[in-house]
């Protein structure tokens, strides 16, 4: 019997914190991304609404694939059943983001 993965991947964008749970994660054919497929939403009744959830069905509304930087990406878990997808603000240090690491070689600048 075929076991279904579900994985929450939380990660940065414009100055939020995006958790959300899908289906399928995997390298991206564009170098230096994250494909993410298949996205799931909790199955609460139709009588209570999240809004922050209601939001980011709006958000991704037709969306089929996204990809997200992977210095973007904070983590991702396999975990035994989805949940609430949300988004969170990011405050004090924990909202200034710093620039990947990048290396340059020793003389990989030309001078002219």
């Amino acid at each position: 019997m075929a076991t279904h993965r579900v994985y929450r991947i939380t990660f940065m964008s414009q100055g939020r914190v995006y958790e959300l749970y899908a289906k399928s994660v995997g390298s991206a054919d564009l170098f230096g991304f994250v494909e993410i497929s298949q996205l799931l939403w909790s199955q609460k009744s139709s009588v209570v609404i999240d809004p922050s959830e209601d939001s980011l069905k709006h958000e991704f509304a037709g969306v089929k694939r996204f990809f997200v930087p992977m210095h973007s990406v904070i983590r991702i878990d396999e975990v035994d059943h989805g949940g609430t997808s949300k988004i969170l603000a990011m405050t004090g240090q924990a909202g200034a983001m710093s620039p990947f690491p990048v290396f340059i070689p020793p003389g990989g600048e030309k001078k002219h």
